[in-house]
């Protein structure tokens, strides 16, 4: 089921509700496109995985790299992903997508999950050296 989020929704949402929301959004497109591909409606398929893809390359982009080897694993997880879908929509090929489904469902039902658990364990001083940096970065 698609939802429609107003931006007064949206800027209250956490960055991990945010998160899991491009997960699903990813998600849905991914299927999507694999329907499409089924049917031949490769311009449909093409929309469908260029917003996957873009969704993929935001996630990436959030990465918080003060994690550790977990974020640069992540990041090549996202690379590898992006660079299926690539693959998939230059031959419309549904197994390619199927592959990066099966990763992304792995990585959604771990987000969530973390979500439900709402547990913490990065030490304080990581999070005020990325809050300082998030300061001092959104003023420059």
């Amino acid at each position: 089921m698609t939802q429609i989020l107003t931006n007064e929704a949206l800027h209250k949402k956490s960055p991990q509700e945010i998160t899991a929301l491009l997960y699903e959004a990813c998600y849905n497109n991914l299927e999507l496109a694999i329907k499409a591909i089924d049917d031949k409606e490769f311009t449909k398929a093409n929309d469908f995985l260029q917003k996957a893809n873009d969704i993929i390359y935001r996630l990436g982009g959030g990465i918080n790299y003060e994690a550790g080897i977990v974020a640069d694993q992540l990041d090549s997880i996202y690379n590898y992903m992006a660079d299926q879908l690539i693959q998939a929509n230059y031959t419309k090929n549904a197994e390619l997508v199927k592959v990066v489904l099966n990763l992304l469902t792995e990585i959604m039902t771990a987000w969530n999950q973390a979500m439900k658990k709402n547990t913490d364990i990065q030490p304080k001083t990581i999070k005020q050296k990325a809050n300082a940096y998030e300061q001092t970065s959104i003023y420059e």
